[in-house]
């Protein structure tokens, strides 16, 4: 029984060994490379650099030869198992590049036996800086059921006067990734005459712990919890950060082991802010957000806009925040997404319903809003509430899967496209 079973581990890890492709050193008519373009008027140049390497002799390169319509590059044909998953991994260093994230593509396009496409192309768009001026760029991705074989492309699109270089590329069979869930639980309360912000404070932090059970991930309460109900002004209320409410928010999200986002009025010197904070599960200040739009009613009354838009890494993957009005805009979710953000939390007093829709939808990210005259929900990528209350004084619990694939039939996995397809080279200034 033991040899039988030595023998079913070694022929596994034998087939496995088989799929595991990488190479690290280029020569002259490299072996199992073929060049590709839509048209032989716009293929860019493509030859093999022996001096450019990260080790080994020679790298695949390709330039734009100054001719602006130049897209293609170097593919190879890689055999691939229905249904598994593969990690594709790659170096590329470049030369001239002017718009590096729209001009350098990797990506796997699966085929079947007879060649023809399976499924849709899954983008290589995760990117780091490794050494020597070298960037490592990687993905995960499944193989479509009716796949045979991966087709590696490594191409240079739009970009004339241009030259990158790649090596030390690698396709290998990866576990397929398990649920990645984190439960979420939005607040939805409105007080009304408590007179001061501890009061106003203190009315979210007994719901919060009547209402959000044991297990709970992520708890995000409103907009400005600190002047809501209040009577106050923006001035009457602000606060530093840390501060008395980070505090009392800090000490909650210990007590619940969990996240804890919500708005407050921050005051810095003579600025004051309409900030979004988050708190971890041992109640210490991950960090803030400063709303970058501010409707005319704010900045009238005497709000400073801030000017970034940060993600924050926590144990369960990367967030972002959002607040109310920069719901109105594409850029703020945007940003966060290509800054690798999987989940938008809004803190929000009130707003258009259709564009929280559309900001999950167009960056294929989760968005759960905490409101006042605007809904508590928790949504997925494909726009879909997943649990929604418009009742004061109660809550929207749902737990999300981050690593679940939202893939259409047609387009295949817009996050990736996004990422790759995104015109940042355009301005949008007259």
């Amino acid at each position: 029984m033991m040899r039988l079973l030595f023998i079913v581990v070694l022929a596994n890890a034998l087939c496995a060994g088989e799929e595991q492709w990488r190479q690290s050193a280029f020569s002259e008519g490299s072996e199992g490379w073929s060049v590709w373009a839509a048209r032989p008027e716009i293929a860019p140049r493509t030859f093999v650099e022996k001096m450019v390497n990260r080790g080994e002799p020679g790298s695949l390169a390709i330039s734009g030869n100054s001719n602006v319509a130049a897209y293609g590059g170097w593919e190879r044909k890689l055999t691939v198992s229905p249904g598994s998953w593969y990690r594709l991994t790659a170096y590329y260093r470049v030369v001239g590049m002017t718009h590096e994230n729209l001009q350098v593509l990797a990506r796997l396009d699966w085929r079947t036996s007879q060649g023809k496409r399976a499924g849709q192309p899954d983008y290589a768009w995760r990117v780091r800086p490794a050494d020597g001026g070298w960037n490592r760029v990687e993905m995960e991705a499944p193989a479509p059921e009716n796949a045979a074989t991966a087709q590696l492309q490594l191409y240079l699109q739009n970009a004339p006067l241009a030259t990158v270089y790649w090596d030390e590329i690698a396709l290998e069979p990866v576990a397929r990734p398990g649920a990645r869930k984190v439960t979420v639980a939005a607040v939805n309360l409105r007080p009304r005459s408590t007179g001061g912000a501890e009061a106003s404070v203190q009315k979210f932090l007994d719901l919060v712990e009547r209402q959000v059970r044991p297990g709970t991930d992520v708890i995000l309460l409103p907009e400005g919890i600190t002047v809501v109900g209040t009577g106050k002004t923006y001035a009457e209320v602000a606060e530093t950060i840390p501060g008395p409410t980070t505090g009392k928010l800090g000490a909650m999200a210990k007590r619940k082991n969990a996240y804890i986002a919500g708005g407050i009025l921050e005051r810095e010197g003579i600025a004051i802010y309409n900030t979004a904070v988050l708190l971890d599960r041992q109640g210490q200040l991950v960090g803030k957000y400063r709303k970058v739009y501010l409707p005319r009613e704010e900045i009238e009354g005497g709000l400073t806009p801030g000017n970034d838009y940060p993600v924050f890494d926590t144990d369960f993957g990367r967030v972002g925040m959002m607040i109310c009005w920069d719901l109105q805009y594409a850029d703020p979710a945007r940003a966060l997404a290509r800054r690798g953000a999987e989940l938008l939390l809004v803190p929000i007093w009130g707003g258009d319903e259709t564009l929280g829709k559309a900001r999950a939808l167009e960056n294929r990210v989760f968005v759960a809003s905490s409101g006042y005259d605007y809904p508590t929900y928790v949504m997925d990528p494909d726009g879909e509430i997943l649990a929604i209350t418009r009742e004061d004084g109660a809550t929207a619990v749902a737990t999300i899967d981050l690593n679940r694939r939202y893939a259409d039939k047609w387009l295949g996995d817009m996050r990736g496209r996004f990422m790759k397809e995104l015109r940042t080279d355009i301005k949008a200034e007259p």
